[in-house]
């Protein structure tokens, strides 16, 4: 059995189950996270018919002893309240995150049978079991290793069975059972690696960053919702925007230069994959899977995101859209100094950035410009950049900004970044499901997977300024969404002033709700909009849906298909009736 097995199964510590009291979550966070640049583990906790912050301080009471029995530090606890509950963070050693994780749920053991009045197991005993646990963890050789790697300025990256040291073609993995004692310190090194997050835009502004290293003659990586790439060759297809994807790519030794695409559960579930990044872009956030991990605001999940600012080496470059207010907000809480982007090249944060010679990048007179601070680049005309669609899709040049700023933080030439954003397409090839245009029958279809009201209304505010005859959309969604994200998602889609809408049914996404109930609201919501329900089609699969727009396609037409399953075979539909 793998020593992460067992320590998984190393201790069972009986949580009362209590409607009012509830540990919702317990688990280790790698590396930098919410809570601060040291890895550890966080509980959540929902409460009801109690005061969360007394919990909290209950909660935090309890740990303190624990964590001095344990020899683990109690400086860098933290709790951190939300509406209806409470979280609790310790950092913790590399070699004792599984037990700083038990300690956390002993805590809230005590605190949720005090508060309860129900009988306790005697505090030494369960201590006892944390100190088996504990010498079951405890590795001195991996936390030398990961201490030596920092004093030397390499990174570590780690998972439950392997350790690796440095990036890509600088990088050696090994198991953690099997750790050197002496490692070859001159042959490992880190690489150029940008993080980018944000609710919507960060795959694209990945995949370009990525084109750019490779124009710019590196073997160039990344890791993404769709897939791991390095050079040529996707490792493996699939969501890899969490920890799992980076360590995937970044153990590649081909690898010179990698782009990390950052979600916000990777984040909360497991902390940041690494410690020593060159760059990080957020790209914007907006409401989307709130109400986990108690991040139940948009101004909670802006600092979710700004988390990427903790993983970056000295001198690293932050990358931030001066256009999000609650970007601008959540910035002016942390300790660093962002690279500010913007479609207004009079937004405070560029105005102040440029009379403070800092670099930034804006919107001028149809152009993307750059500053060094010192200097000022005219980079491209909106207009050559064929993801802006001649300048109607303003999230596309937002996204080419962000990704021409983090280029030049990796050290890349202006001329790689120029080539690329005047070659790199809306398509299958270079951007698979991003707005990807087809022509069919003289209609112009377009295939985007766009799945919350954000993206949503970004994609179909920029395709309403296209010219057409008559206008098509496809729209489907899963089941765990609410029924108010719904009418949101729906209402986003009217952006683009549909006449004919068909509504899906994704029998494999249902999730809890009765078959016919997402469509019904989404015909609903089209009703609220102003749409006959003689104009609302229904379609038993998205596949089905999109066959029913195409077969009603005729020339001037625009159609906008709306993607989240079956995704393989509405592209093979397209293909042998289109010309992208």
């Amino acid at each position: 059995m793998a020593r992460s097995e067992q320590l998984n199964d190393a201790l069972v510590i009986p949580i009362p189950e209590d409607p009012g009291l509830i540990l919702d979550s317990c688990r280790r966070l790698l590396g930098p996270n919410l809570y601060g640049p040291a890895p550890g583990a966080v509980g959540d906790c929902l409460v009801k018919g109690h005061d969360p912050a007394h919990v909290a301080a209950l909660w935090r009471s309890r740990l303190s002893p624990i964590l001095d029995a344990l020899g683990l530090a109690g400086a860098g606890v933290r709790t951190r309240l939300f509406d209806g509950g409470a979280s609790l963070f310790s950092p913790a050693p590399i070699d004792q995150l599984f037990t700083a994780a038990y300690a956390v749920e002993a805590a809230w053991y005590f605190t949720a049978t005090g508060l309860l009045g129900q009988a306790q197991i005697p505090f030494d005993d369960l201590v006892a079991g944390l100190l088996r646990v504990s010498a079951l963890e405890r590795s001195p050789r991996l936390r030398s290793l990961a201490a030596e790697a920092a004093r030397r300025g390499i990174d570590r990256l780690l998972d439950d069975d392997a350790l690796t040291l440095g990036h890509g073609a600088g990088s050696a993995t090994w198991a953690t059972d099997q750790l050197p004692d002496a490692p070859d310190w001159d042959s490992l090194h880190d690489i150029p690696l940008a993080l980018v997050t944000g609710t919507n835009g960060k795959t694209t502004t990945t995949r370009l960053i990525a084109a750019m290293g490779a124009a710019a003659g590196k073997v160039s990586g990344l890791s993404s919702t769709e897939f791991v790439k390095v050079g040529d060759e996707i490792l493996d297809r699939g969501d890899y925007s969490g920890p799992a994807g980076a360590r995937l790519l970044l153990r590649d030794k081909r690898l010179e230069l990698g782009v990390l695409e950052v979600a916000r559960g990777g984040i909360l579930r497991r902390g940041l994959p690494v410690g020593r990044a060159t760059v990080a872009v957020v790209t914007n956030v907006a409401a989307d899977h709130l109400g986990q991990y108690g991040i139940n605001t948009v101004p909670d999940l802006a600092q979710v995101k700004l988390s990427v600012h903790r993983a970056l080496l000295p001198g690293g470059h932050l990358i931030l859209n001066a256009d999000d207010p609650f970007l601008v907000a959540a910035a002016n809480l942390i300790d660093a100094r962002p690279i500010w982007f913007s479609l207004n090249g009079g937004t405070p944060e560029i105005a102040r950035a440029r009379g403070l010679g800092l670099p930034c990048g804006w919107l001028e007179d149809g152009r993307i410009v750059l500053s060094d601070g010192t200097g000022i680049t005219p980079l491209v005309a909106v207009s050559e950049v064929p993801l802006t669609l001649g300048g109607a899709a303003r999230y596309n040049i937002e996204n080419a900004l962000a990704a021409a700023l983090a280029a030049r933080g990796l050290g890349l030439p202006d001329g790689a970044i120029r080539s690329v954003l005047r070659s790199f397409r809306s398509d299958p090839i270079d951007n698979p499901g991003r707005a990807n245009e087809f022509s069919v029958n003289g209609a112009r279809v377009f295939v985007d997977f766009a799945h919350n009201p954000h993206s949503i209304a970004a994609v179909t505010s920029a395709l309403a300024a296209l010219q057409a005859k008559r206008r098509f959309a496809l729209i489907s969604h899963a089941g765990d969404r609410s029924d108010a994200d719904i009418r949101a998602l729906t209402q986003g889609l009217f952006a683009l002033k549909p006449d004919t809408v068909v509504v899906a049914e994704i029998a494999g996404y249902l999730r809890g709700r009765q078959p016919g109930e997402i469509p019904a609201l989404i015909r609903a919501a089209s009703r609220d909009c102003g749409l006959p329900d003689d104009q609302v089609l229904s379609a038993t699969s998205p596949a089905d849906g999109a066959r029913q727009i195409l077969e009603r396609l005729e020339p001037g037409d625009l159609a906008l298909l709306l993607v989240h399953a079956e995704r393989a075979a509405i592209f093979e539909m397209l293909g042998s009736l289109a010309s992208t």
